[in-house]
């Protein structure tokens, strides 16, 4: 009763800014970017550091530019999140230009799954707006990392459930796969696949933004088992709270056809190029690179 109430309060707060008209939300959102950047120093280390990294051609003070633009845009992306509360398809539909949803459609005639790779990349929340794009198939579901916090779980699964899609959870993604297989033949599910992977699947790495990069295969593992084919969702951020998200069919080259696999490294190699078009827009506050920069200090302490 009292984890009901607490849940019911936060979402009752999120319900207020909610309300506002989204040019008031960006608004806020520069206020928020200063408090986050400029006070709290959320994470500037890392950001600076990842950008470093993988952008070491650039100046430095390009890459503050770039660092800047980042915070905008992930206050950006928390309010338009937040926003998803209350908010129109018919605005949505304004906001969100879907390109290529015939290549889902190809692959749901074949009597086949869809599996649709995606990245921490604009505004991911909004990602499930792209099943406007495509008649078929009929179920479209996001596979996605539960919060530790459960008031905050809830909180995001009723954000998520503006578009009615199907919310997996990880450990569930297998056995809920293979059981929607058998009864409903094809269908959509999204993988966000650029997080930092855990347990064995960190053992599988390839070249991403100029460094060896652990990847996680779930994505093409669950595929295979399936029979699904696979796709990426390209995004390009127009402006503010508005997006072009185009449908992208994976073609692995010959040398990532040795590879094991190949769908994944194919994507991670799209992704790059999505990131490098504008970098502002992915999320460089994630600690994707954490146990790459614990094996390089580890090696440097040894020498």
């Amino acid at each position: 009763m009292f984890d009901k109430l607490k849940y019911l309060l936060v979402k009752g707060l999120f319900m207020l800014p909610a309300m506002l008209p989204l040019p008031v939300l960006h608004g806020l959102s520069r206020i928020l970017r200063f408090i986050i950047y400029s006070v709290l120093r959320y994470r500037v280390k890392v950001v600076r550091k990842n950008l470093r990294n993988a952008l070491p051609e650039l100046s430095e003070a390009e890459r503050r530019r770039i660092e800047r633009r980042f915070y905008l845009h992930l206050c950006d992306c928390i309010v338009e999140s937040v926003k998803l509360l209350c908010i129109s398809d018919k605005a949505l539909n304004r906001r969100v230009e879907v390109v290529n949803g015939q290549a889902v459609e190809r692959i749901a005639r074949e009597g086949r799954p869809v599996v649709l790779f995606i990245g921490h990349y604009g505004c991911w929340e909004w990602v499930p707006a792209a099943a406007r794009g495509y008649s078929m198939p009929e179920i479209t579901g996001e596979i996605f990392r539960p919060l530790s916090n459960e008031v905050m779980n809830r909180v995001m699964h009723s954000i998520r459930s503006h578009f009615n899609t199907l919310q997996i959870p990880q450990q569930r993604a297998f056995r809920e796969l293979l059981r929607l297989r058998r009864d409903k033949g094809t269908f959509l599910i999204g993988f966000l696949s650029d997080q930092r992977p855990r347990g064995p699947q960190a053992h599988h790495s390839t070249m991403f933004m100029g460094r060896m990069t652990s990847y996680a295969a779930g994505g093409e593992e669950i595929g295979r088992r399936i029979d699904a084919g696979y796709l990426y969702l390209d995004i390009e951020k127009r402006a503010r709270g508005r997006y072009t998200m185009t449908f992208t069919e994976l073609h692995p080259t010959e040398e990532e056809m040795r590879s094991e696999y190949p769908y994944t490294i194919c994507y991670m190699r799209h992704l790059e190029q999505t990131i490098r078009r504008a970098p502002e827009y992915w999320l460089w506050s994630h600690k994707r690179w954490k146990f790459e920069d614990r094996a390089a200090e580890a090696a440097q302490g040894d020498a």
